[in-house]
């Protein structure tokens, strides 16, 4: 299945075009971790998260007749802003389907970036259903937020930069929604160390990965309920499973208590503003869940799109 994820391609669209995100060091957390941790700064990325990798390099490998008809998708969020900022630079229309209790930030930073947003509730509706009527109805070409080979290709260009700006890692921790992100970082990693351990990271009402590569086969869950919005994805996708089956060690998972502590040390001591999804990693090294392999570790930071005031609702709670 990765045979037809091109890295390479995508590291050459993507470049100069991608910001290429510092690594962040701390003593404190080396200190405290009992290794060399690598915070991969994505939440620095353009439109706020990694997601803009995977979004451009997939509507760029569109023939341009193609993508002048005009690019849909489904998200939350990070991956809607993706595509709606990367279809407004090649000057194509986009139309997103986004949850009714996606963050109005995420929807505002969609629509001003010229995006049509169709509205559905993630309860009773199946994004999915929804977007192929109107792909059969417009003839749009869509992009999903982790399922495409091109969408696992742009993603993997994340890793791609740690390894090269950090040099070898013994271990990398990935959040964990459908798989893309990992599924890319994995890819990219094991070209440069084929012994680095790969561990994802899923909210624990959210644990579709961990339950489908510990059953072998996809499973489907509910809509899990979780601060993390970003990562309330209910199964991972055929192409990203398969990556994640051959190249995936373990998948950790955290409470949003968790996940709350790490934002809360992020800004306290990094005086970065981290998205719930976008901390998950983190959440689970310094929570215990994921015990480091080797002296050099990497995380990955995915995003940091939160409204100053849902970030101080959510710090109020913990």
């Amino acid at each position: 299945m990765s045979s037809e994820i091109d890295l390479d391609a995508a590291a050459a669209r993507l470049a100069g075009v991608v910001r290429r995100t510092p690594v962040l060091r701390s003593r404190l957390l080396d200190e405290r971790v009992g290794a060399e941790v690598h915070l991969k700064a994505e939440h620095l990325q353009r439109t706020g998260a990694f997601k803009f990798r995977g979004a451009f390099n997939a509507i760029a490998a569109l023939p341009n007749s193609v993508r002048q008809l005009g690019i849909i998708s489904y998200s939350s969020g990070n991956h809607a802003q993706a595509v709606a900022r990367a279809a407004q630079l090649f000057a194509v229309p986009s139309t997103i389907v986004m949850p009714t209790d996606a963050p109005h930030s995420k929807r505002a930073a969609t629509e001003s970036y010229g995006a049509e947003i169709i509205s559905y509730d993630r309860y009773t509706q199946r994004r999915e259903d929804i977007a192929a009527e109107v792909v059969q109805d417009r003839d749009l070409t869509l992009i999903p937020p982790f399922d495409h080979p091109d969408v696992i290709a742009g993603q993997s260009t994340c890793t791609q930069e740690l390894f090269e700006d950090s040099g070898p890692l013994d271990q990398l921790i990935v959040p964990v929604g459908g798989g893309g992100l990992i599924s890319g970082s994995a890819l990219a990693a094991h070209r440069e160390n084929k012994k680095c351990e790969i561990v994802g990271v899923e909210p624990d009402s959210g644990n579709d990965v961990q339950l489908s590569l510990r059953e072998g086969r996809i499973i489907e869950i509910d809509v899990p309920e979780t601060i993390a919005d970003g990562q309330q994805t209910t199964s991972p996708g055929v192409h990203t499973f398969a990556v994640m089956q051959q190249h995936v060690t373990e998948i950790a998972t955290v409470s949003d208590d968790q996940i709350l502590d790490a934002m809360d040390y992020l800004f306290r001591f990094q005086k970065q503003t981290v998205e719930p999804s976008g901390a998950c990693a983190l959440a689970a090294l310094l929570a215990g869940a994921i015990k480091p392999a080797g002296n050099r570790i990497g995380v990955i930071l995915s995003g940091g799109n939160i409204s100053p005031e849902r970030f101080v609702e959510l710090m109020g709670q913990h």
